[in-house]
């Protein structure tokens, strides 16, 4: 199996040390002194689960690997549509591409069936330019429950999770989900292939969209906005509108608002991936987690004024830290 990471950070670097453990043949796209490591240590991994390397071919040139038969995508989802130059060479008639993204995938309604089959959600793929870059076709939904951090150039800390969902959206038990499950497995992280990974996608968003926003515009802990009693309430309302949302379109997640606040607040004090990014002065990822919501509640007729009371703030943070 030739495997592609477009995006070779804390979890694309992870997922391809994995892999290339298992005997695939792995090559990490990456560059800067990430790269320059990668290329001299290989991936170091440091885990609960036991330290690993990986000395998998690491470059910042798709050219130099050809096509592949699947790229895990690692990068930013507002960063698909810009990001056809790098993957189109990795690329041939039956490449999959595997998204590992938060919040509403591009493809969400491809072969979903029902009244809204087919239809784009603008929000995540504006004009299409998504779908130009990725077809639908080669998507392999990604739903990522592991927790990983780069704690230095080439050195990928493993917190927590070894648990990557992934599933067709037809909702088919395809050779290739099949295929790719078990080279994770044999790499030692879990890899369930779901009859209908939309279930997970809205079981993840839950939390993102309700405590990423927020985190960004408090700079507040998973523990701290547990345990504020205002935030908290306007967190439960969020994922009620959310929940709202996904059972229009009929998702079932199958887990209660309480069990899901218990389990952000034994995360303790750890700072979501927004709060992180606007820290670090990188763009923020809203779109696919608010926005996206925003407009499937439109698209259904739910009400929803607590999540676009938020979006609408939180889209002025992510506007004002872009300029």
């Amino acid at each position: 199996m030739k495997v592609a990471v477009l995006g070779a950070g804390a979890i694309g670097a992870y997922v391809g040390a994995a892999l290339h453990r298992a005997g695939a043949d792995v090559h990490l796209i990456a560059r800067g002194p990430h790269l320059a490591a990668m290329r001299r240590d290989g991936v170091q991994v440091l885990s609960p689960r036991g330290d690993f390397t990986a000395h998998a071919h690491a470059t910042d040139n798709p050219q130099e690997i050809g096509p592949v038969d699947y790229v895990f995508l690692g990068l930013k989802a507002n960063s698909y549509a810009a990001c056809g130059p790098l993957i189109e060479p990795l690329l041939n008639d039956t490449t999959a591409v595997i998204a590992a993204q938060n919040g509403i995938p591009w493809w969400y309604f491809h072969h979903h069936g029902g009244p809204h089959d087919g239809q784009r959600v603008e929000s995540v793929d504006p004009g299409g330019a998504v779908s130009a870059v990725l077809a639908p076709d080669r998507a392999i939904g990604c739903v990522v429950y592991a927790a990983t951090e780069l704690e230095g150039p080439g050195v990928v800390r493993h917190l927590e999770g070894t648990r990557f969902s992934i599933g067709e959206p037809d909702r088919s038990a395809s050779e290739r989900c099949q295929a790719f499950s078990e080279a994770m497995q044999a790499g030692g992280l879990k890899c369930p292939v779901e009859k209908d990974l939309r279930n997970d996608i809205w079981l993840k968003l839950l939390g993102n969209i309700s405590f990423n926003p927020i985190s960004a515009l408090s700079r507040a802990t998973m523990r701290q906005m547990c345990h504020h009693g205002g935030t908290r309430q306007v967190i439960e309302t969020m994922m009620r509108e959310t929940l709202a949302v996904a059972e229009a379109l009929g998702c079932d997640i199958g887990i209660s608002i309480e069990r899901r606040l218990a389990g952000a607040e034994r995360v303790g004090d750890h700072r979501t991936s927004t709060l992180q990014d606007l820290e670090a002065g990188k763009p923020l990822e809203l779109d696919v987690l608010l926005a996206a919501v925003v407009e499937l509640a439109d698209i259904t007729g739910v009400e929803v004024p607590t999540l676009r009371t938020v979006h609408a703030i939180s889209d002025l943070l992510a506007h004002r830290t872009a300029a």
